[in-house]
């Protein structure tokens, strides 16, 4: 049942999914595949946002090799709205093309923009806090961040500084951080201000197609002008020809940065500090830890497997995937293997993050086979 307001959720599903490779792959990449249950990733944000809005208000922006998997998986969802970048661009682009089209018809809706791979425990704490989202985000020029506290000192994640509290907990922002080195993450944990940029954005269609106007007015005409052939003859080919020629950036460095510039009494960013069970599965790591805390595959010595069976000697805090496979470990700690059939993959829960390094080390040996 869709809910009072009018909110358009807005999936972003185009990512490659590199470091969660071998398991990820172009065809395959993790938004599309069940790591967390027996639905896909895209499947599962689809679901969970199901009682804030009506299928038919979805849009979904993805890639061209993806698209008619997704297009299978989410049945119902109409085919004009789920869109197949024609060149990769990131997030600002695509959340962009989002605003212009939806600014035609629907100035005043709340734009939800929602990573399609994330995982939320608790869907209610959720939408109680769409739904306060959603009534900020529709006051003019307001834009609405869901912040998570952190837990450590990660530096995968973008972080977001927080000043003064208004009512209900609504928290002023400063300024964003992307991806921290260690020693700043560090700061931040222990500040107490900072807040884990989720990637779950609210504007309405006109403060979001406003503000890419302002910040990226090179990419803005290009993207106005596929919105405006959106259901015509020529959009095909005026996706494809305009497109590539966007700047390649994400929301955060294209807009939130910016905007966070002209200081927290004057950007009118809001965070919504949230809990409600969210990982955001970027990394082997992330997924080990997710298994953990909810008790899957868990099995002693907090060692996780994936298998059909394990035998473990004085090992601990390791993650391996191996369908179909009886796992052996001995005298080893925190490691990360991966059996994805053609390719075994072995690395440290530490450096797990490399992966997507290591996939562009091979795309340069030009291993098509193995992406």
């Amino acid at each position: 049942m869709a809910s009072s307001f009018d909110l358009r959720p807005i999936i972003l599903a185009g990512g490659s999914g590199t470091r969660f490779w071998p398991r990820s792959r172009r065809s395959q990449p993790k938004q599309v595949l069940a790591l967390d249950g027996e639905h896909s990733m895209v499947q599962q944000t689809v679901s969970r946002l199901l009682p804030l809005a009506a299928l038919q208000d979805f849009w979904i922006i993805t890639n061209q090799e993806i698209q008619p998997v997704i297009a299978e998986q989410i049945s119902g969802l109409p085919s004009a709205q789920i869109l197949a970048e024609p060149a990769a661009r990131n997030t600002a682009p695509a959340a962009g093309l989002a605003a212009f089209l939806l600014e035609r018809t629907a100035p005043n809706a709340i734009l939800g923009i929602f990573p399609a791979d994330h995982v939320v425990g608790d869907a209610d704490r959720l939408h109680a806090l769409l739904r306060q989202g959603c009534t900020l985000a529709a006051q003019p020029g307001a834009i609405v961040v869901l912040g998570i506290q952190p837990t450590n000192p990660e530096t995968g994640y973008g972080y977001i500084e927080t000043g003064e509290c208004l009512a209900d907990g609504v928290l002023r922002v400063r300024r964003f951080t992307e991806k921290p080195n260690r020693a700043r993450a560090e700061e931040f944990v222990s500040a107490g201000n900072y807040f884990w940029n989720s990637g779950i954005f609210l504007w309405s269609a006109r403060t979001l197609a406003d503000a890419v106007r302002e910040h990226l007015p090179e990419t803005a005409p290009y993207l106005e002008e596929i919105a405006a052939s959106h259901g015509t003859p020529q959009f095909a080919a005026k996706f494809a020809a305009l497109y590539p020629r966007c700047e390649n950036i994400s929301i955060d460095y294209a807009l939130l940065e910016p905007r966070s510039a002209k200081g927290e009494h004057h950007a009118n960013i809001h965070c919504l500090p949230a809990e409600f069970g969210w990982n955001d599965l970027g990394s082997w790591n992330a997924l080990y830890e997710h298994r953990i805390a909810t008790a899957q595959h868990v099995c002693q010595d907090s060692n996780v497997i994936e298998a059909e069976g394990a035998s473990l000697l004085e090992s601990a805090g390791n993650y391996a995937f191996a369908p179909g496979k009886h796992v052996a470990l001995v005298g080893v700690e925190d490691l990360v293997v991966v059996d994805a059939g053609d390719v075994l993959m072995v690395t440290t829960r530490e450096r797990c993050q490399d992966v997507g390094k290591l996939v562009r080390q091979i795309q340069q040996t030009q291993k098509e086979e193995l992406l």
